[in-house]
C-alpha cells in the first residue's frame, strides 16, 4: 500500500503572549504560515490541512495563491477551548485513504529536511506513532498512523488531549533520535521568537 501522508497544521490560537498572530510572523523571509505549508509539502505530505481560528480572515489573506490551491482550510470556532478542538477540527478533513497524520503547530517551524527525516523514520518501520527526540528530549512533529484516527477524534482537554493517546500506546512509540536542535523549537513570546530567529542559523536547513 502506497503511503498517503496528511498533515495537520494547527494555527488557531489567540497568540495572547506573542501579542500578534503567530501565522503572520516572518520566518526565513516569508510569513510563518506559508513557510510551514511549503515545508510540510516539500517534506513529504500529500495534503496539508490548515486549522485556523483567531483572526482567521487576516491569516487567509496572507496565504500565497499557490498554497490556496493546494491546502484544505478549516476554521475551528471552538479554538478558545484549547488545542484539542483544533486537532479534531482538522481530522474531519483528512483523506479517507490517508496512512499517516503529521501533527505540527504553527509556532514549531521545521525545515522540509527535518520533516522528511522524521517521516522517513516513521514509514520505514510502519510505526504506530513516531516521536522524534533531540538530546533525549521529545520534539516535533509527531506522526500518527491513521489507524489511530478514531482515538484521536475522541481526545478532550479533560484527559490531557493528545497525551492520552501517547500514554496508551507508549510501548509502541517509535522514539527517533535525531541530531537536529530544531526539533525542540517553538515560541510563545516576542523574546522567544526573537531568540529563535537569532539561533536559526545553527539549525539544519
Amino acid at each position: 500500500m502506497t503511503a498517503y501522508i496528511s498533515a495537520l497544521l494547527l494555527a488557531a490560537g489567540t497568540s495572547s503572549r506573542m501579542g500578534t498572530p503567530k501565522p503572520l510572523l516572518k520566518w526565513r523571509g516569508e510569513h510563518l504560515v506559508n513557510y510551514q505549508i511549503e515545508s510540510l509539502f516539500n517534506g513529504g505530505a500529500n495534503e496539508v490541512i490548515l486549522v485556523l481560528g483567531h483572526e482567521h480572515q487576516n491569516v487567509i489573506k496572507t496565504i500565497t495563491p499557490n498554497n490556496h490551491n493546494r491546502i484544505k482550510i478549516t476554521v475551528n470556532s471552538d479554538y478558545k477551548t484549547g488545542k484539542t478542538s483544533s486537532i479534531k477540527s482538522g481530522l474531519k478533513h483528512v483523506a479517507k485513504d490517508s496512512t499517516a497524520i503529521i501533527l505540527l503547530a504553527i509556532d514549531q517551524p521545521r525545515s522540509p529536511k527535518t520533516i522528511s527525516r522524521v517521516l522517513t523514520g516513521h514509514i520505514s518501520i510502519n510505526a504506530i506513532i513516531t516521536s522524534p527526540k533531540y538530546n533525549g528530549l521529545g520534539g516535533h512533529p509527531l506522526i500518527f498512523s491513521s489507524v489511530l484516527k478514531t482515538e484521536l477524534n475522541n481526545i478532550d482537554e479533560q484527559t490531557q488531549g493528545i497525551r492520552k493517546v501517547l500514554k496508551l500506546h507508549n510501548p509502541e512509540i517509535n522514539s527517533l533520535n535525531i541530531d537536529d536542535p530544531s526539533l525542540r523549537l517553538d515560541f510563545n513570546t516576542p523574546e522567544e521568537y526573537e531568540d529563535a530567529v537569532a539561533r536559526d542559523r545553527i539549525f539544519d536547513k
